[in-house]
Order: structure tokens, then C-alpha cells, then sequence
């Protein structure tokens, strides 16, 4: 009897195991990458998109290195060519009144998809430097308007996007 019990014990342990791989896999598969940054100033690191819930965000790597630029900006390009200038890269605030970094920030609803990821010096107007999906990347707000549900409560915002 003890053996079988041990057997059992086993049995459910690989099982467990084998679950726990499936899962760790299927969080793995949230997290999409850009290739590597290039441009006149921005050519280090990439941009992971995760997603917690509704938000999504973009987090750069820790190889990335900010443009020593005047005002460096997070910027996003969607499928169809919109530009959405987003995040400084640094902001005011850090310890003893010096900057702290905007590692990551969260995509706003009004963004349906992402397709690229600019650094864009806001005070020069240009681009550092890019990076991109290997496809455009769904936001969760994109989602929901694909299967006919309005997150942003059927308001437009274009105030923020920018022709190409």
C-alpha cells in the first residue's frame, strides 16, 4: 500500500509540474519584443510589451541608453502609421532633486496596436532612433474594439496622434 501511495505522490507531482510548465510558457508568450534600437542617438537595448490585466505596458531593456538629449520621449507608431508621442524618458522627482527614469510606462487606451517604438527628442523634433515588432502588437483596448466593445466609451481621440 505504501508504495502505491509513493506512485500516487509521484504521479501528481509531474502532473503539477508539467502545469506549472504550461503556464510559465503561456505568461512567456504575453511578453513581445522589439528587435534592437537604431538610429543617429538611440542604438542600444529593446522594448518588451507586457500586458497586467487591461494595461499594457513598455519597458526597456537594461541595455538601453538614454540619448543625452535635451527632451527624449517615448513615441509609438501603430499599424496604420500613427505617430502617438507619449512619456518623457526622464522626469524630474529622483532622489535629491536630480531625475528619475520612465523605465516603463503604460500604453494608453486610445492606442490600439504598436508597431514601432521611438525615441523622439521633443525640443529638436527628431528621432533618436527606432525599434520594431516583429508584428504589431494588439493592445487590450484594441481587443476589445476588434470584438465590438468600446473601451474608451466610443470617444475619439486623435489629439495625440500625429500623421506620418
Amino acid at each position: 500500500m505504501r508504495a502505491t501511495n509513493v506512485f500516487k505522490m509521484g504521479f501528481l507531482s509531474m502532473i503539477a509540474a508539467a502545469g506549472l510548465f504550461v503556464a510559465s510558457n503561456g505568461l512567456a508568450a504575453d511578453a513581445h519584443t522589439t528587435v534592437k534600437f537604431e538610429g543617429v542617438k538611440a542604438n542600444s537595448g529593446m522594448a518588451t510589451h507586457g500586458r497586467s490585466g487591461n494595461n499594457d505596458t513598455l519597458t526597456w531593456s537594461d541595455e538601453f541608453k538614454i540619448p543625452d538629449t535635451p527632451a527624449p520621449h517615448w513615441q509609438v507608431v501603430d499599424s496604420k502609421g500613427n505617430v502617438y508621442l507619449l512619456n518623457r524618458l526622464k522626469i524630474k522627482g529622483g532622489l535629491l532633486g536630480g531625475e528619475k527614469e520612465n523605465r516603463t510606462i503604460t500604453i494608453p487606451a486610445y492606442i490600439h496596436d504598436v508597431a514601432k517604438v521611438q525615441i523622439y527628442c521633443a525640443w529638436a523634433e527628431a528621432l533618436l532612433g527606432e525599434a520594431s515588432f516583429p508584428r504589431p502588437i494588439m493592445t487590450a483596448a484594441g481587443e476589445s474594439r476588434a470584438n465590438g466593445m468600446h473601451a474608451d466609451g466610443g470617444m475619439k481621440h486623435d489629439g495625440m496622434a500625429m500623421g506620418r
